[in-house]
């Protein structure tokens, strides 16, 4: 009885951070994002105008997931066991910043290797590096917050970094069509190239990466092993057998029930995202701007894609704002019933854009999908972390990314299949088909376990 009094002495809370502490964590994470934004709003036009079919569109993006499914298990194991002079979170996030930001330069220039290799393939293979990089940053962030954070900051903390994200993936999104109408810098595709205002917005974004990443790495300083020990409930040192890399597979297999609830959400809400980022320019210029199948050189075809990076720029900047409130949300009225109405929200404004015709009115939809993204972006992050052992939280972080790249995957093999033959290429059915996956992940998100609801029952009994 002794032993166990002393023991429960022996551990110590973690200190609270102040809100510009919590800030400097997660800055990198919105050059992260910024870069991410430019991916996803021009990959689809980039890989086009090289010359893939739209049927191809869902299978170069398959690099994405495929490579994040393989690498951010090994990044959050390693970086679990892993301490250097500046820290075991940072090392990992600081390199994969200097390769994304190289892969944001060169993929717009994949022309410039078309002696090698068909540009599509040279891009696909750029896109492909650049998510790898992606990868390897992101998922350590998403660990230290959870690392520095005590458990009743986790979610304000997770709220912050969507935040964060917003305004990145915001700049990120309208970069191009600023540089275009407002600065001046030609929009027109030459000689099947990409436009200026393409090629300068990816540049940027490499700078704003590196320059965000640094802010946080010479801001933060990382507790040490032997501090984070003090933390752990269960003051458990990690076992030196555990840097064992087999021992992921152990690891997946013993995932907390919390996990794998969350696993079925996670499914059908990035099956629903994947779909939306790679047909959204596509069904944007077929729906609204009446342009045919197969046109993608077009200043029209250009006009489109602008006006998509515009307004995904929208709804990042709808998830930015958000995100705040959630806290406050969940608060009142738990943390699964705000991400379900949320993701509701999401479907609601996908399966809209059936009904438009203009391009301006594309900004209500908007709306709803921001909604659902600054809650994906934090909401089962903040129902995961507490159900997570401190020791492994690199790792569970790194295997939940499974649930998201899984989905995608599945969506690239045969999304591209599905619209071209079943739906004679008419994009704007991707679409739907998200709008209904994201409205099964809101009702399936109400049977998960939340550790902190059920503790909370507890404390009031």
């Amino acid at each position: 009885m002794i032993q166990e009094n002393s023991q429960a002495q022996s551990v110590k809370i973690k200190p609270h951070f102040s809100f510009f502490q919590i800030l400097s964590l997660s800055m990198g994470f919105l050059g992260i994002q910024f870069g991410y934004a430019l991916q996803n709003a021009n990959a689809s036009r980039i890989l086009q105008t090289f010359g893939a079919d739209i049927e191809q569109l869902s299978w170069f993006w398959l690099a994405a997931p495929i490579t994040g499914m393989i690498i951010q298990p090994i990044i959050g194991h390693y970086s679990d066991h892993t301490w250097t002079k500046l820290g075991r979170r940072r090392p990992f996030f600081l390199v994969g910043a200097i390769l994304a930001a190289i892969a944001l330069i060169l993929m717009p220039n994949a022309g410039v290797f078309a002696n090698v290799l068909p540009a599509m393939f040279i891009g696909a293979g750029f896109l492909m590096i650049m998510d790898a990089s992606f990868n390897v940053a992101m998922e350590p962030f998403r660990a230290l917050v959870a690392d520095m954070l005590p458990v009743d900051q986790s979610t304000l903390g997770f709220s912050i970094q969507t935040f964060l994200i917003g305004i990145g993936a915001v700049i990120g999104s309208w970069l191009p069509y600023v540089l275009a109408e407002w600065v001046g810098i030609s929009k027109v595709a030459t000689n099947g190239g990409i436009p200026d205002n393409v090629v300068f917005s990816f540049y940027i974004g490499a700078a704003v990466m590196i320059v965000t990443i640094l802010w946080t790495v010479f801001t933060t300083k990382e507790y040490s092993p032997e501090e984070m020990s003090h933390f752990n409930p269960n003051n458990e040192a990690v076992p030196e057998e555990t840097i064992r890399f087999s021992n992921i597979f152990r690891d997946i297999a013993a995932m907390p029930k919390t996990m794998k609830q969350l696993g079925l959400v996670q499914f059908f809400t990035w099956i629903a995202l994947f779909g939306m980022w790679v047909f959204t320019t596509p069904a944007v210029a077929q729906h609204v701007y009446g342009l045919a199948v197969g046109d993608t050189h077009s200043m029209k075809y250009q006009e489109a894609g602008n006006w998509v990076g515009i307004i995904f720029g929208v709804y990042n900047a709808v998830a930015m704002v958000y995100a705040l409130l959630l806290p406050v949300i969940a608060h009142k009225i738990g943390r699964k019933l705000t991400h379900s109405i949320s993701l509701t929200a999401g479907a609601i404004g996908l399966l809209s854009i059936y009904f438009i015709t203009t391009p301006t009115t594309l900004i209500f939809s908007m709306i709803g999908i921001g909604m659902a993204w600054g809650s994906i972006l934090s909401m089962p992050y903040a129902i995961l972390a507490p159900a997570l052992p401190i020791r492994k939280m690199g790792i569970y972080m790194g295997i939940f990314n499974i649930f998201i790249t899984v989905p995608q995957i599945v969506n690239g093999l045969f999304g591209g299949m599905i619209v071209k033959r079943l739906f004679d290429s008419q994009a704007i059915y991707a679409l739907i088909m998200s709008g209904c996956f994201l409205l099964i992940a809101a009702i399936s998100v109400l049977w998960v376990e939340d550790k902190i609801q059920i503790n909370h029952k507890h404390e009031e009994i």
